[in-house]
């Protein structure tokens, strides 16, 4: 299976999907009502939602990266917290400059 592997490729590639998963899962628990699209615009342009709906979206990718150290997949784990810190920066940059 894909996900018993050891990679950093797959590491990366999990790390991008999580918050993205994440994101959609915050979207349809907390904002049913709005549209994507208006959820999205009030996520990018709310400095309390970009620190509060970004730290719950990167917690997908600590629990990865939890689950991969913890079987000592390192390399999958080591692609996972470099895309977290990616996601992080960019979160911070969005937040400064908003």
């Amino acid at each position: 299976m894909i996900f018993t592997k050891d990679n950093l490729r797959l590491g990366l590639a999990l790390g991008l999907l999580g918050p993205l998963l994440g994101l959609i899962v915050v979207y349809f628990i907390k904002f049913p009502s709005y549209t994507f699209k208006e959820f999205l615009d009030y996520f990018m342009h709310d400095n309390r939602m970009i620190t509060s709906i970004g730290s719950l979206s990167l917690l997908a990718n600590a629990i990865l990266f939890t689950v991969y150290v913890n079987t000592h997949r390192d390399q999958t784990a080591k692609g996972i917290f470099i895309v977290t810190l990616v996601y992080g920066i960019g979160i911070l940059v969005l937040k400064v400059f908003n």
